[in-house]
């Protein structure tokens, strides 16, 4: 059970939207907006004073008026009003396009990120801890996401990285900023860039591509079949 969570959700379904704020609520979290549309998520937003900020938003993709990407829009705006505002994003169906762009997002925010198929809510289990690692800072992909990212990626193994490289990555896939990195390796902030540099040069990402840093960290998942055990 993780600490109790200020959670705004977004989604133009009133079943869905009420069913998901009655488990969050029966799991100790407070539901302190329901939003059915993009226009009621800005409308919301732009209230908000610096104390009202919940931990997370939850938000549909699809939503009206456009029922295209228009609650990724509205959320990625109010994230961009509220940079400390972990998002999650849910969906009917795997987007690229959608996912490229969160992600993309992703990399220049400090905050949580996370893009599961609703489908997952299913699994009270596994979205919990979902939303747990959101909360904390940490990013989330639906694996069948992950499946459809990597498959466009033609980068080069994790073998090839030096074991500094590797303890580097494993951070990185737990959700670590650089300045974290920097700090639990007893390393400065210039090292730290070097060794991701480093790491997107072996795995064959060039700066030409979005992303590259959930791409490295979705090739180590893939390669390793997880996180590293600390203690090992």
């Amino acid at each position: 059970m993780t600490a109790p969570l200020r959670i705004a959700l977004a989604d133009d379904s009133v079943l869905f939207r009420e069913g998901l704020a009655g488990l969050l609520t029966r799991r100790g979290h407070e539901v302190c907006a329901q939003l059915a549309d993009a226009a009621q998520l800005r409308a919301w937003a732009a209230g908000l004073g610096a104390a009202d900020v919940p931990d997370v938003l939850i938000a549909d993709v699809r939503m009206p008026p456009g029922m295209r990407d228009d609650g990724l829009v509205a959320a990625l705006e109010v994230r961009g009003t509220h940079p400390g505002l972990a998002v999650l994003v849910l969906s009917q169906y795997v987007a690229v396009t959608h996912a490229d762009r969160l992600l993309a997002e992703a990399d220049r925010s400090a905050a949580g990120t996370g893009y599961l198929l609703k489908d997952r809510v299913s699994d009270v289990r596994e979205f919990l801890d979902a939303l747990s690692v959101v909360a904390g800072g940490g990013m989330v992909i639906d694996p069948e996401v992950a499946a459809t990212l990597l498959r466009r990626s033609r980068g080069a193994g994790v073998e090839r990285l030096s074991p500094r490289e590797t303890e580097v990555l494993d951070l990185m896939a737990r959700g670590r900023s650089n300045a974290d990195i920097a700090a639990e390796l007893v390393l400065s902030p210039a090292a730290v860039s070097k060794h991701v540099a480093n790491i997107f040069l072996r795995l064959g990402l060039s700066p030409e591509q979005d992303n590259r840093r959930v791409r490295a960290i979705l090739h180590y998942l893939r390669e390793t079949g997880g996180l590293r055990d600390p203690e090992a």
